[in-house]
């Protein structure tokens, strides 16, 4: 691997005060001034000047703002560190000949200081290295989730849950035993994860497993959540869609079911960042909570979420581990869901599903704490969304690291994919620009005619008719830069709409901030629309009716023209158009590339040359953790 190139000494990421290694590392690329000033801080608190000590925490500083927990101070010059998860290309840590590494002591020297320790700022195990608070987070979540795997639900009524998911699954041309599986796993287990990509019938699983919960227990109290509002909104909206094939009596059960992002699910508290309402000392009031896109959860989400349930309360996380991690640090869906040994039971849980489930083949596993906590996942592999064959097709392509065999998907015409082939270096002329350009157009036309009708309703469906994504928030590939042209293609349109707030109906619109007073989240997309009195609201989906904000009342928000890949989690798009990064760019990733593509359901354009496609295709990121081994 290469190393970053340098940093000129002038740029206002190198320290100017730094000196020795800091300095080297600094202008080298390998570390920011944030990173060396946190070492340095840290040094003249703890009395702590071994500038081997400091660099090795200027690195674990960098690697858990880039969204690893750990690092291995042992090859930490042959591995990244990590990429910036919001956009720009960071400046990870690679193999190079300068500035040279501290020398076969440095794992001692750091032992030995007193920055290291219990009670310490930074914790050292073997030659990992964490920062304390990161350290205790992990222990924590590892803590729970064996505790709770450890003791099975013994409100289970295995004759009448057989019923229920003969029902709830049989019959038709609605059949999947995975799916089956994965219901009765959850209902049999106080941790369990159902673990699918787009389309392999992760909602409707939890819907029929409510439905069959609800009938064991009519008051159970069930609470939804996802890390964002969107996805909150996407997950209330697809549950209720999911039942409608339900029988009266089911729909009857569940009722209605609202999802609400994990903050407002686990209560706000003004002036903290970390801490909530619920905790440890005041848990949930629920016996069932589902996350949906579990793989957006941070490590200190899910420390937070673990110790506000109760101990009897089932905990059913959702989610495609191959999609990108949460922004924050840690992956701790990946960490849960263990490809080698997912499907296998434990004996005690196997007889288990085999009374619910007659006739099913249980492959056993030996009886650890691991395993039991193993037992709870579940995979779904079918993909029901046939609609458009060929995306599902360049999906598995890309999540199988087919790099070849996803080029040539792109190039055979196949309706619903295709590849607008440029240079990384080159600039795109109108022949290359007309597919999006004639897509933001439409989509920009529907949301202004449904605005200027005030349906709000219809101008939040027309929101997610097209989508612009890019890897990378600055330069020619960037967010800002498609943005811009974008805004551009839809003035011309309208060029007189603009108010002096900056405002203007049929706007499309992200929130940047969360907004707890008016429940506005970072993330939440939403379109201004006319308020039938001569003014503009904002019209935010929440799955139901859409939600009307003043747009004199809105906080931090931005004209929505196109999205990171990493805000795009959560939502789903009737066409998308992907801006791939250059073939050299660290944030050209399998995880990119599937999450992008993922979010398609009709089309999905690629813009970039097949070199870059392939090299993010056969790059898969690698955030580096010590959940699973402390779950092993």
């Amino acid at each position: 691997m290469t190393a970053p190139p340098e940093v000129a000494a002038y740029e206002p990421t190198v320290p100017r005060r730094a000196t020795g290694l800091m300095r080297d590392f600094a202008r080298a690329g390998v570390l920011t001034a944030a990173d060396v000033h946190v070492a340095q801080r840290l040094g003249v608190l703890g009395g702590e000047d071994d500038e081997a000590v400091l660099l090795a925490v200027a690195l674990v500083v960098r690697s858990t703002a880039l969204g690893s927990v750990v690092v291995d101070l042992a090859d930490v010059g042959d591995t990244r560190v990590g990429d910036d998860p919001e956009g720009e290309p960071s400046s990870g840590v690679a193999a190079s000949a300068e500035p040279p590494w501290p020398d076969n002591g440095w794992v001692e020297r750091c032992a030995a200081s007193p920055l290291v320790g219990e009670g310490r700022p930074v914790r050292l195990e073997g030659s990992r290295l964490w920062l304390a608070r990161y350290w205790e987070q992990e222990q924590q979540v590892a803590e729970e989730l064996l505790t709770r795997s450890a003791s099975r639900p013994d409100d289970v009524d295995l004759d009448l849950l057989r019923r229920s998911l003969d029902r709830l699954f049989g019959g038709g041309a609605y059949v999947d035993p995975d799916q089956r599986t994965g219901a009765a796993v959850c209902a049999l287990t106080r941790v369990s994860v159902l673990a699918g990509g787009p389309g392999t019938g992760k909602t409707t699983t939890v819907s029929r497993l409510l439905a069959a919960l609800r009938e064991q227990d009519p008051a159970c109290r069930i609470a939804l959540a996802a890390p964002t509002g969107k996805a909150a909104a996407r997950l209330e909206e697809a549950v209720r869609s999911s039942t409608t094939d339900l029988s009266t009596a089911d729909r009857e059960r569940l009722g209605e079911l609202p999802a609400v992002t994990l903050h407002r699910l686990l209560g706000w508290r003004p002036g903290a960042r970390s801490r909530f309402r619920h905790d440890r000392t005041n848990r949930l009031p629920y016996e069932v909570v589902v996350v949906d896109e579990s793989s957006m959860v941070s490590l200190t989400m899910m420390c937070r979420l673990l110790e506000a349930l109760r101990p009897t309360t089932r905990l059913v996380l959702v989610g495609d581990p191959d999609q990108l991690a949460s922004v924050e640090a840690g992956a701790v869906l990946g960490d849960l869901v263990d490809r080698t040994t997912t499907g296998r039971r434990t004996p005690e849980l196997a007889e288990r599903l085999r009374a619910v489930l007659p006739g099913a083949e249980v492959e056993e596993q030996p009886v650890t704490a691991s395993a039991r906590m193993r037992d709870g996942v579940t995979a779904l592999l079918t993909n029901h969304r046939t609609d458009v064959p060929a995306i599902a097709e360049l999906a598995r392509c890309v999540h199988t690291g087919d790099a070849a065999g996803a080029v040539e998907l792109l190039r055979s015409g196949e309706p619903g994919v295709e590849l607008v082939e440029v240079d990384d270096d080159a600039r795109l002329g109108p022949a290359e620009l007309s597919g999006v350009r004639a897509d933001v157009l439409a989509s920009g036309a529907a949301l202004y005619d449904a605005a200027v009708r005030g349906d709000g309703a219809a101008a939040v469906r027309a929101l997610d008719a097209h989508r612009l994504l890019c890897a990378h928030r600055l330069g020619q590939r960037g967010v800002a830069h498609w943005s811009a042209l974008a805004a551009g293609w839809l003035a011309e349109q309208h060029p007189d709409l603009l108010r002096p707030d900056g405002h203007h109906v049929g706007q499309a619109l992200l929130v940047t901030t969360n907004d707890y007073e008016i429940g506005l989240y970072n993330g939440d997309t939403g379109v201004v629309v006319d308020d039938g009195r001569g003014g503009l609201v904002a019209a935010f989906g929440r799955g139901g009716d859409p939600v009307l904000v003043p747009v004199a009342r809105l906080g931090d928000v931005r004209a929505l023209h196109a999205l990171t890949v990493h805000r795009s989690q959560g939502s789903q798009f009737t066409r998308v158009t992907v801006v791939l990064p250059p073939a050299d760019s660290h944030l050209g990733t399998r995880e990119t590339v599937y999450t992008a593509v993922s979010r398609a359901t009709h089309h999905v354009r690629l813009i970039g040359s097949a070199d870059a496609l392939a090299a993010a295709v056969s790059r898969p990121v690698a955030r580096a953790t010590g959940l699973r081994q402390r779950l092993a």
